[in-house]
């Protein structure tokens, strides 16, 4: 877990100052950080803005941060984004060796430290890396394959996740965002617990609560539309629950390849008039909308956390998803949400917040004591002790 003694509180400054320390401490001048996509990127999501947000901090305490990815369509590629370099090159899948051989060349320049973000396909940079490294690795893909693969392709990346990488990568520091996470990556995959931390996501501080909620009942789903966020069940449930509640209304924020199945589907429902898909919205837009929600919802099968649920919930909006990895830390059971088994669960838990007044304002109470919890000082710090530790184990 994240060492109590690193920068939790509001003071910017001082956890900046902190980081530079640890940094400074371990000879982290120069980090290096691989990725699979760029916040740039249309497929963009959680992923890429904790990795994004990380190399603002660190830059910000001095550090000088690169972070190679492959393309992202209609952009330059290489910027300096938020005192970082960004080197946008090769595709989806020849990122990956191109990557390594960029690294093995000198081409990327000298490094103190290497962070690989492990997003389902590794770049095995303990078959080629030398020097202070670490993985984050955000969950184990399981399912995710067979949603988005075809069979035979899904096999490989699935026996690649399970079989190959892991005694590739069992001397690796890995880094991951919640306990629930971690217990997958032990139990699932080998991973020795005492070489598996746990950094949890931080939450920007413009979430935060204002306004009045809506007058309707309005129930809030936030992510990329792709199969493992199971939009489509979700779709169903709000549908059955209209019957129940007239005035409810529905947003799902978004942007992703299962759109126009997903608008087939609300035309199905005859939903059009209250369930609304608006595409990706902007960051104000998003404010608002976690502001004057009711409830936030999550169908999803597979997360590493979920910071939809926390960054609504520090704008006081509860939560009802469903019970799995990753969402069992981003909500505190009972107190910020609720767990739901499958549908039948989600609807239910749905029904019962937008159906019981005091529920829902004990529960947006619980939000915003729970969500007060997570900072981006603090995954910046945790992230970099977790290197820094690596640093000093091979000085020693």
């Amino acid at each position: 877990m994240t060492d109590p003694s690193l920068p939790r509180a509001s003071d910017h400054d001082t956890a900046v100052a902190k980081l530079g320390d640890i940094a400074a401490a371990a000879g982290l001048r120069r980090i290096h950080m691989l990725s699979w996509r760029d916040l740039d990127d249309v497929e963009a999501g959680g992923s890429e803005v904790h990795a994004s947000t990380v190399a603002r901090l660190w830059a910000e305490a001095g550090i000088d941060v690169t972070l190679r990815t492959s393309y992202a369509q209609g952009h330059p590629p290489t910027i300096v984004r938020d005192g970082y370099k960004v080197v946008r090159r090769a595709g989806r899948y020849l990122i990956f060796p191109r990557a390594a051989l960029w690294e093995l060349s000198g081409r990327a320049g000298p490094r103190d430290g290497l962070v690989e973000i492990w997003n389902g396909m590794p770049f095995f940079s303990p078959l080629w890396a030398r020097g202070p490294r670490i993985a984050f690795l955000h969950h184990v893909h399981a399912e995710m394959w067979h949603m988005v693969l075809p069979p035979n392709l899904a096999r490989f990346g699935d026996a690649l996740e399970r079989r190959v990488a892991p005694p590739i990568y069992r001397r690796t520091r890995i880094v991951t965002l919640s306990s629930s996470s971690k217990d997958e990556l032990v139990h699932e995959l080998g991973f020795r617990p005492e070489r598996v931390d746990v950094v949890p996501p931080g939450i920007d501080p413009l979430y935060s609560p204002a306004g009045e909620k809506a007058a309707h009942p309005l129930v809030l789903a936030v992510g990329r539309l792709v199969p493992v966020k199971r939009y489509d069940v979700l779709i169903d449930v709000l549908a059955r629950l209209r019957a129940r509640h007239p005035t409810l209304e529905a947003v799902i924020a978004g942007e992703g390849y299962e759109r126009l199945a997903l608008e087939e589907r609300v035309r199905d429902h005859d939903a059009a008039g209250w369930l609304r898909l608006p595409g990706r919205v902007t960051g104000d837009e998003l404010l608002a909308l976690y502001r004057r929600a009711w409830v936030l919802a999550s169908a999803s099968a597979r997360e590493g956390w979920n910071m939809s649920i926390t960054e609504a919930a520090a704008c006081g909006t509860p939560a009802v998803v469903t019970d799995i990895v990753g969402h069992r830390d981003a909500v505190a059971a009972g107190r910020s949400g609720l767990l739901a088994e499958g549908a039948e669960g989600l609807a239910e838990g749905l029904d019962r917040v937008l159906g019981d007044g005091e529920l829902r304002r004990r529960l947006g109470a619980g939000a915003l004591e729970h969500a007060a919890r997570f900072t981006w000082e603090a995954t910046a710090a945790g992230t970099l002790t977790a290197l820094a530790s690596e640093a000093l184990r091979r000085r020693r």
